[in-house]
């Protein structure tokens, strides 16, 4: 569940505070603190992550991050996977990748985890994609359903081997809703 932590502060205020774990967001003023993930979660966020990576960083068409800071419009938020295409990762002076990340990723894949409000998740999801999210996933792990977000769309629940969309330019990856709940028995592989 998140955590509304009660006083009001303004977006400046928030990312000057400390890191803290667990994460916080930043949404209409308020901090929110997400919960820490679980097995499932934690399972699903790891295998997947690598998967989109072993498929967009070889050929530099994007890079997938583990709750990655994403501040933009008036939020700031931080999604259980971030896949930013490759032109758009921010870069400092040295060339290596910005330490502050101010634009909306182009695929967000959130993780629902035990007792945490779907609404609070699918609201940071639909901002997103009003700040040019092309993509987002939301899946349960306890009911084996992605709910899949595009732009000027009604979202779609997936389930079982039903193939999900993903980035155009990963457009010859097919992946299922089966794939990614196989991953909670990797040990079996």
């Amino acid at each position: 569940m998140f955590v509304k932590i009660p006083t009001k502060i303004t977006l400046t205020e928030f990312l000057e505070l400390s890191e803290s774990k667990p994460i916080q967001e930043y949404v209409d003023g308020y901090i929110f603190q997400k919960p820490m993930p679980k097995g499932k979660h934690s399972t699903i966020q790891t295998f997947l992550t690598t998967a989109i990576n072993q498929r967009g960083i070889p050929e530099k068409k994007c890079c997938a991050f583990s709750e990655l800071r994403c501040t933009f419009g008036t939020r700031s938020i931080v999604p259980d996977i971030s896949v930013i295409s490759w032109q758009n990762i921010p870069k400092d002076p040295q060339e290596e990748i910005d330490n502050n990340i101010e634009i909306a990723p182009n695929w967000i894949i959130e993780i629902l985890s035990l007792q945490q409000s779907s609404i609070r998740v699918i609201d940071n999801i639909l901002f997103a994609l009003n700040y040019g999210t092309e993509i987002a996933w939301l899946i349960d792990p306890q009911e084996k359903i992605i709910i899949v977000f595009l732009p000027n769309q009604q979202p779609q629940i997936k389930q079982n081997n039903d193939l999900l969309p993903v980035l155009s330019w990963l457009s010859d990856w097919q992946l299922s809703t089966q794939d990614i709940f196989n991953y909670l028995s990797f040990f079996s592989y």
